[in-house]
Formats: structure tokens, C-alpha cells, sequence
């Protein structure tokens, strides 16, 4: 029986589209402490390796990362990178990165307040979330993805498991993904995977190309796997 008022699982009243460059390339770089110098070259190399979605952490000192955010907003387009803001953790912190150019917003925890706020301005939030009810309520709230995280404590079983209940969440692995794990991840349902350390590196703009290539290459792999 049809009970009235009651809620399916798209219960947001807007959802932001996710990022075309999370999508397409599968991979969304993370940047800790990337200068405002160091990071057009940083961008370029992750670009030419394939990478397609960049997010620089609000770290302290947060001026800092809002100037590499807006210096690499100017250039996003031109290099085919979609440029985002990560660790957001308040709402104030959400325009600040918005007002500097950030085109979709990644939290390490779920705040609704944030993920209403961004749906309302049509700007993707992906809330991380580490439980299957804080996955519906981030979905509900207006998610255009959600971050698993911390996901090397979870694995690829997870992902899959979660995809049963909830077979229309796009799940975004982050925290300890490797190379030799993304494929698993990719295979268990997930729309791409977050990584940081390994692939940035020193920073040193070859090593991050050459790395680039490898985990998006690993990426489309598993998907081609995945559909045959």
C-alpha cells in the first residue's frame, strides 16, 4: 500500500549534475598544500596524463589554496580540467571556494547544510560518508556523488555491497586508493577514484604525468572490463 508522504531514494528537489572531467577520465586528483606557483604546472601534467578533475584541499593557510584554486580556474577550461575544492568543511569555506572558481566541492564528512546549500546554486557537492545511512541522507540531501571515504578501510566489497540498496548512488572511492586497488574499486561499481599522495607526488610535473597515465589508463581498463 502507497503510503502518503512518503520519500525514494531522490528525494533532493534539484542534483547537480556530476563533473563531466570526474566522469569522462575517472580519476579526481588531490592536491594538499599545493602552492599557488606550483600548481599550473602541477595541473598541466595531470591533464596531459589524462587526468580530467583536480581538487585542491582548504588546508591552512586557506588563502593560499583559494589562489591556487582561482589561478588554476582561469586555465581549467583551456587544459580540460575541471577544478574543485576539497576539505570543505563549513559553508563559509563552500563560497569562499566557489566565489575563487571552484566548480564542484569534496567533503571528508557529511554536512547537509553544505550539500542543500551547493544543490540550491547548481554547484556538485560530493560529501564523504563511511556508512550506508550517511550515503542515503548525502543522496537525499542533494549529492551529485558520494565520497566513500576513508575507503582503503572499507575496500571494493563495500562498494558493491552498497550497490545492491542503492543501485543509482555514483560512489566515488577516496583515501588509500592505489594503483593496484583502483581496478577493483572500478569493478565493484564505482564511477571513478580519488587519489592524492601517489599521484602527486613531490610534485615534480614528469612523475605526475607519468602517473597519470597509469591510473587512468588502469581506470578505463576496468571499466572496458566491466561492461564486456
Amino acid at each position: 500500500m502507497q503510503r502518503e508522504g512518503s520519500e525514494g531514494l531522490a528525494a533532493a528537489a534539484t542534483r547537480p549534475a556530476i563533473p563531466a572531467g570526474i566522469t569522462s577520465g575517472g580519476v579526481v586528483a588531490i592536491g594538499r598544500h599545493v602552492s599557488p606557483e606550483a600548481a599550473p604546472s602541477i595541473a598541466a601534467a595531470l591533464a596531459d596524463g589524462g587526468v580530467r578533475a583536480f581538487e585542491l584541499t582548504l588546508n591552512e593557510p586557506e588563502a593560499d589554496a583559494l589562489r591556487a584554486i582561482e589561478g588554476l580556474a582561469a586555465i581549467g577550461t583551456d587544459l580540460g580540467l575541471e577544478i574543485g575544492a576539497g576539505t570543505v568543511l563549513s559553508l563559509d569555506a563552500a563560497r569562499r571556494a566557489t566565489d575563487a572558481g571552484a566548480t564542484f566541492l569534496v567533503m571528508p564528512h557529511l554536512d547537509a547544510a553544505i550539500v542543500e546549500w551547493a544543490a540550491m546554486f547548481d554547484i556538485p557537492a560530493l560529501p564523504g560518508c563511511a556508512t550506508p545511512t550517511e550515503v542515503l541522507a548525502a543522496w537525499r540531501a542533494g549529492a551529485a556523488a558520494v565520497k566513500v571515504f576513508p575507503a582503503s578501510s572499507v575496500g571494493p566489497s563495500f562498494i558493491r555491497e552498497l550497490r545492491g540498496p542503492f543501485p543509482d548512488i555514483p560512489l566515488l572511492p577516496t583515501g588509500g586508493v592505489t594503483l593496484e586497488t583502483a581496478p577493483a574499486f572500478i569493478a565493484a561499481g564505482a564511477i571513478g577514484v580519488g587519489m592524492g599522495g601517489w599521484l602527486l607526488g613531490d610534485g615534480d610535473p614528469v612523475g605526475v604525468r607519468e602517473r597519470s597515465v597509469k591510473i587512468v589508463a588502469a581506470v578505463a581498463g576496468a571499466r572496458a572490463a566491466r561492461s564486456a
